[in-house]
């Protein structure tokens, strides 16, 4: 074969292709959908008594979402979080099915239970912001390698609409996993299947109640844990401009381990015994511009003990109190808080802490 005809033969293949090329990028452009983006930067003035410290900070946020609906009127949408340092800090993927209901899988998004704790009606930040509580940790580990379905809401003549929240994951250890991958087994402590629940009842009163659970198996060969529960219930009722609400929360890691001392700081999820938390707020709208809140939390570590050979064993009660504010401005808000938190990680012996923070805020 001469030069000539193998010229001929190469621009032909090279012809061939790019149309191929083409036609499969025609094919994806042309699928129905739609993508947005929009972000936000926050900056903040914060003291806190524990180190005696001040600081200025910033920090800003990007979302790329999308949306679209198939052939036979399903739709899904997708979205992606950046955090500071072009860090993906959440993710998930939901497919609404109709009559079928809603599916939802991800990283770090939230799963059930962010719509059952600390669900009382605050202005800014929830008290777990700045000092940490039992509450904000129920049915946390559910939101890696897992998947959520929420069902059509139904409505129960005379008393209002209930929603209904169900969650699985196959190992529920809150390890973040890519496609084709599974979950590590740290340290020692091997949990399997988890499952959650949560119910919303919302009527036409200004009244809501919430109710949820989630539990996972404890798969450890070596030692003598049990599974994992934890619960919550929350009451929300609005008038008006004012709102009031009252929750409780249970977390209990499944430990066998010894009880922990009055007198040393807990670690929620490791610590022998439960974690048992209850928040009343309540809530003002001045205007449509202005809002204030209160908050209470009374977070109690329950030995389920009272001594032992080596160490006094008791229970502890941390509490919280909170006051917020939020300003808004069209696309900028102005938030503040000032926190105080006596007996701060369950330690009888800590001293007390307290927070302030201004924070001012940009959207697009």
């Amino acid at each position: 074969m001469n030069n000539n005809n193998k010229r001929r033969i190469m621009n032909n293949l090279k012809k061939l292709g790019v149309t191929a090329l083409a036609g499969s990028l025609a094919a994806v452009s042309a699928q129905a959908g739609e993508m947005s983006m929009n972000g936000s930067a926050n900056f903040t003035y914060y003291t806190t008594s524990k180190s005696e410290g001040k600081g200025l900070g910033t920090d800003k946020g990007l979302t790329v979402s999308g949306s679209g609906e198939l052939d036979n009127g399903w739709t899904f949408s997708i979205y992606t979080y950046f955090s500071d340092g072009i860090d993906i800090s959440s993710h998930a993927t939901s497919l609404t099915m109709g009559s079928l209901g809603t599916i939802t899988m991800g990283q770090a998004f939230g799963g059930n239970s962010g719509s059952y704790d600390e669900e009382v009606p605050q202005a800014y930040e929830q008290t777990s912001d700045r000092q940490q509580n039992s509450a904000n940790q129920v049915g946390n580990w559910m939101d890696n390698g897992g998947l959520t379905w929420t069902p059509p809401a139904f409505d129960i003549s005379g008393l209002g609409s209930v929603q209904a929240h169900v969650g699985f994951s196959p190992e529920a250890n809150d390890v973040a996993t890519n496609n084709g991958s599974v979950g590590a087994k740290p340290g020692g402590t091997y949990w399997g299947t988890g499952t959650d629940l949560g119910l919303t009842l919302t009527t036409d009163m200004g009244l809501t109640l919430g109710a949820y659970g989630a539990q996972r198996e404890q798969e450890s060969p070596l030692n003598a844990d049990g599974d994992e529960f934890n619960g919550s219930w929350y009451a929300k009722y609005t008038m008006g401009s004012v709102s009031v609400g009252y929750s409780e929360a249970y977390y209990d890691s499944g430990s066998s381990g010894t009880a922990t001392a009055a007198t040393t700081a807990k670690t929620i999820g490791t610590s022998a015994g439960v974690f048992e938390n209850q928040q009343m707020s309540i809530a003002f709208n001045v205007n449509d511009n202005l809002s204030i809140s209160y908050t209470e939390s009374e977070d109690t570590y329950n030995a389920q003990a009272s001594t032992t050979s080596t160490q006094t064993v008791a229970d502890v009660t941390q509490e919280t109190e909170a006051l917020q504010a939020a300003y808004s401005m069209g696309g900028m808000t102005i938030k503040a808080f000032s926190m105080e938190a006596s007996n701060p990680g369950w330690d009888s012996n800590a001293t007390k802490n307290s927070f302030s923070e201004i924070s001012i805020g940009l959207s697009f």
